[in-house]
């Protein structure tokens, strides 16, 4: 009798199982959370509003056709408005890497929906003669169409924040590079000095970098508005009616502000989700760019007396626990460890994706938490780089001045005038006797005081050739 009153008898086609009275999910998440114990974690919260609206514009398609009752429609469609605001999110207990090509998230949606809108409609809880899980909430859907286009939806949430971090990143870079414009340094190749440039055309190159970077990412993300909604299995649409079929689409755009059309091949796009590769791969290439970026600010800032010591970089921490006075340029090396671990969602999801058989890919709950933490480690990232780090970068100008000064790069501007044999042991000499270059080039009388003023002059040296 205790039993009785604090859990629920439900049962599937496995057989009967007691499920927590007060259990908003049914028989099958709880079969689900029993079987996949993986990561530690729950379903990203994003996903799980995506599901939300997705039932809800199922619920919209399905009254307009007259295959679902009004009445029966209005309650989930209620109970879709209280999973979006918020509530019930503790219901939704299942590991985001499962079995089942997301056979159990997609339960866990119908089955907490459902039991919402049963006691919307007056009834206990388990009792689907009132709303069924399946028959009303997934009528017209599969898993397989409904969990590849929540993946689709929650990647375009996710990635409005990101494009939002990226763009305000860019924009620090870029007024660092108007900043810094001023201040004359040595180029570097291959770690080598190279020929003068200045410090704010390379920040202007990191913003360049970042914005090449946003631009393939909302081309990647174009692919993610395109659903196999209304595919149902196999894309053939099996037990969904014509009217749910073409309004489906329409319905899930207007409730969530993106522009969704239905695939033109829907047996193509149940098979293949080869358009998550697509996104992932532009996020990594974003990533490795933002690594590298943080390369040369480590690099810069390095010493601050036995390294470049171009930058200063905010202290932000103590650097050793031995070392007193040590600061390390810990934001940078954050931002290094997020491109390291979106490289390997990267692979992770290139091998999932190829691993999908025939009709469906079984592997889409790796994707997709692979994917959406890229999505979430990279704003993250964005975010700590912008506001810990680039926002207080200094620029060591005199210091920049007297390493321009005395490195031997600045004879490739001479290699016109005097050749190239006689540049580079005028290179050779300058480093061995540490006396700059255009001092022996004055000494040589190779040109008259005037012309290597002209010929020398740094900034000049700096600015592009007018074409």
């Amino acid at each position: 009798m205790n039993q009785q009153k604090l859990e629920r008898l439900e049962s599937d086609s496995i057989g009967k199982k007691y499920v927590p009275a007060d259990a908003y999910y049914g028989v099958q998440t709880l079969r689900a959370h029993e079987n996949f114990h993986i990561t530690g974690q729950s379903t990203h919260p994003t996903m799980i509003k995506s599901l939300a609206l997705i039932k809800k514009a199922c619920a919209t398609a399905n009254r307009r056709a007259g295959t679902l009752q009004p009445a029966k429609a209005d309650a989930i469609i209620a109970a879709c408005d209280k999973v979006l605001a918020g509530q019930y999110l503790d219901q939704f207990i299942l590991d985001p890497i499962q079995g089942g090509a997301g056979t159990s998230l997609n339960m866990n949606a119908n089955e907490v929906i459902a039991n919402i809108a049963i006691e919307l409609l007056g009834g206990e809880k388990g009792d689907y003669t009132l709303v069924h899980p399946n028959d009303d909430v997934n009528r017209g859907q599969s898993t397989n169409d409904v969990i590849p286009t929540a993946g689709k939806l929650t990647a375009l949430f996710l990635l409005q924040d990101l494009y939002r971090s990226l763009q305000a990143l860019k924009e620090a870079f870029a007024r660092k590079g108007v900043e810094f414009d001023s201040v004359l340094k040595m180029g570097r190749t291959q770690l080598q000095d190279a020929v003068p440039i200045r410090l704010g055309q390379e920040f202007k190159a990191y913003a360049t970098a970042l914005e090449r970077g946003l631009r393939r990412i909302r081309s990647a993300a174009e692919e993610m508005t395109s659903i196999n909604m209304g595919g149902t299995a196999i894309g053939t649409g099996v037990n969904a009616s014509a009217s749910y079929s073409r309004h489906i689409a329409e319905d899930l755009s207007r409730l969530t502000g993106f522009s969704f059309t239905q695939a033109a091949d829907l047996i193509d796009a149940t098979q293949n989700i080869d358009s998550f590769a697509a996104v992932s791969g532009s996020l990594k290439n974003c990533a490795i760019a933002l690594s590298k970026i943080s390369n040369d600010l480590r690099l810069m800032s390095s010493g601050p007396r036995t390294g470049l010591e171009e930058i200063n970089l905010p202290a932000r921490q103590n650097g050793s626990s031995i070392m007193p006075g040590k600061v390390n340029p810990v934001i940078p090396e954050v931002v290094s460890q997020v491109a390291f671990r979106i490289v390997g969602n990267d692979t992770c999801i290139a091998m999932a994706v190829e691993a999908g058989q025939l009709e469906l890919n079984a592997f889409e709950p790796v994707v997709f938490y692979s994917l959406f933490q890229s999505i979430d480690t990279l704003r993250e990232a964005a975010d700590t780089l912008r506001i810990n780090c680039v926002e207080g970068i200094t620029a060591s100008r005199e210091h920049c001045q007297h390493l321009l000064k005395m490195s031997a790069g600045i004879v490739t501007a001479l290699s016109p005038y005097i050749g190239y044999a006689k540049a580079a042991k005028l290179a050779k000499e300058s480093l061995a006797k540490n006396i700059p270059v255009v001092e022996l080039a004055r000494q040589r009388h190779y040109l008259s005081d005037k012309q290597l003023e002209t010929v020398l002059d740094p900034y000049k040296m700096t600015t592009p050739v007018a074409r």
